[in-house]
């Protein structure tokens, strides 16, 4: 059922409640809705949305405006640019279910048909990680979890996407408890493996992967709960593949220490991930009680400021949020220069965890791309099966990085250029 900030949308809908979403109008309407075109100019254009409805709701005939009604309408189209798009936005006119409500745990019903896992992975690329992966003794995400991507992200694939795993550091205990995830945890986990950042670089880097994603679990028992570990492995990652491996880590939150954070940004990352879950008022809910909103939300920010390229987060549906909540979530992610945000369905990992609210349709997740997007993020990936290291080695945003080295190295060369130009000015005088 639709949730809209304590009211049913179905009231705005006119009482419908369902079938389905056009994929190809949706687009058309984000194209035509030209939002963050008027969002940079914070002016009416003739041709948006916002302009014709300003220009139906004008007068046809009488008394042009006074200077001071000019004056109050143009700050109430600066206000509905401040407050920028939301769901409705995006589905007025049409049908769409947004969801369906998730059954007791003592219920046999079977799941949505969307949520049906994908056939058993297979192909070269994929055993031959597989294999790999035995030979080196890494433990990675993706089988721990039961990931359902696991064979799309590790085969790579035709449409640009490069083969990606994700590996985790520090250990299977974590320091927390969050209400969602299926990890053990302990407040004195076993120390750490000293060896493991050169264990895991060498191993990888005679992987043959184009991209790598690092994670880890929660080390609150640690002084620098844990950067230090992640900074060399990514150091070290870096320079035995000579800087042509693109890794992202997705990271704890370090309980907001801006020197954790910093140590990890220096360390050659190319993308800063951490997730903030779930919307601002479940972060008590879902996470647990060391992990908050602000926190996270202040963690990707430092990170940005700190010279982070690109900086990513994660969200899960299903966990009783409004769509409002949601879309506020993506403009304090976007007031914070968060670049890339993905989101997915929550899946309960046994009967001990939070139960799941409902499951959300994918035409639901198709708007909220389509919503992400229009608000300027780089990035977004959106549907009931997306982890929050979906395809990370994606085309898109695999190039945007190498474009980014492109552009340091070609600045690095004019800075020297710059620098021996007096010297050899001086040689020849």
């Amino acid at each position: 059922m639709f949730k809209l900030a304590g009211q049913e949308a179905v009231a705005i809908l006119g009482g419908t409640r369902s079938t389905s979403l056009n994929a190809e109008a949706l687009w058309q309407r984000l194209v035509a809705s030209s939002i963050s075109t008027c969002s940079a100019s914070l002016q009416p254009s003739t041709s948006s949305p916002l302009a014709a409805s300003a220009e139906a709701t004008r007068p046809s005939a009488g008394p042009q405006p006074s200077s001071s009604s000019s004056a109050v309408d143009l700050t109430s189209f600066r206000d509905k640019i401040a407050a920028g798009p939301n769901f409705m936005d995006f589905v007025q006119g049409k049908d769409l279910t947004y969801s369906v409500e998730a059954p007791h745990w003592k219920e046999r019903k079977r799941k949505p048909d969307w949520m049906k896992r994908p056939p058993v992975p297979g192909g070269e690329k994929y055993l031959e990680i597989k294999e790999k992966l035995r030979e080196l003794k890494l433990h990675t995400v993706c089988e721990e979890a039961k990931c359902p991507n696991i064979g799309e992200c590790w085969g790579g694939g035709e449409d640009g996407h490069g083969a990606t795993a994700t590996i985790m550091l520090m250990g299977d205990t974590c320091t927390r408890g969050c209400r969602f995830c299926a990890v053990k945890t302990s407040r004195a986990p076993p120390p750490l493996d000293t060896e493991e950042p050169e264990k895991v670089a060498t191993a990888i880097a005679a992987w043959g992967l184009d991209y790598v994603v690092l994670t880890s679990v929660d080390r609150d028992d640690l002084p620098d709960h844990g950067s230090g570990h992640f900074a060399r492995t990514i150091s070290l990652l870096k320079q035995k593949t000579e800087g042509r491996l693109l890794v992202e880590a997705l990271l704890p939150d370090f309980q907001g220490r801006k020197e954790s954070v910093a140590e990890v940004v220096s360390s050659g990352l190319d993308v800063f991930a951490h997730n903030i879950e779930t919307v601002e008022r479940l972060q008590g809910v879902v996470r647990d009680r060391r992990a908050n909103w602000a926190q996270s939300l202040g963690v990707l920010r430092t990170a940005k400021e700190l010279g982070a390229k690109v900086t990513k987060t994660s969200i899960m549906l299903g966990c009783g949020e409004t769509q409002d909540e949601v879309v506020d979530a993506f403009r304090q992610l976007r007031a914070n220069d968060v670049d890339v945000v993905t989101l997915g369905q929550y899946m309960r990992p046994t009967k001990k965890h939070m139960a799941v609210e409902d499951y959300v349709t994918p035409e639901a997740f198709a708007v909220y791309q389509a919503l992400a997007e229009s608000m300027g993020f780089a990035y977004v990936a959106s549907g009931p099966m997306v982890r929050s290291s979906y395809r990370a080695g994606e085309f898109y945003l695999t190039n945007m990085l190498r474009k980014g080295q492109r552009r340091e190295v070609q600045q690095q060369e004019a800075a020297a250029a710059a620098a021996a130009a007096p010297s050899a000015a001086a040689v020849a005088a």
